[in-house]
């Protein structure tokens, strides 16, 4: 499996992603002091740059948002995934 080496081959792999395709996620999960990496795999569903409110105090016409990937699971189950810099993402 390729993987890549900078944020924008991050994009640009994200960008080529297409209904079907099977892709491994790893991501960094960060809760308060506490830190760990995590795997999901699955089938491409859709991919989307979804607008979000995250910093909606900063100004009223500001445009936050952010590169999801709907995966379905091995078992079905289907889940979303934001993309960011911590991001490392392989086709299977």
């Amino acid at each position: 499996m390729a993987t890549h080496s900078s944020i924008s081959e991050l994009h640009e792999l994200f960008d080529e992603l297409k209904p079907g395709d099977r892709i491994e996620v790893e991501h960094t999960v960060t809760v308060g002091p506490e830190c760990w990496t995590t795997k999901t795999n699955g089938l491409v569903v859709r991919t989307e740059r979804r607008r979000h409110g995250l910093h909606f105090r900063r100004s009223h016409d500001d445009k936050v948002c952010s590169d999801v990937i709907l995966l379905e699971l091995p078992d079905g189950e289907l889940t979303t995934i934001a993309i960011d810099e911590f991001t490392v993402l392989r086709r299977a």
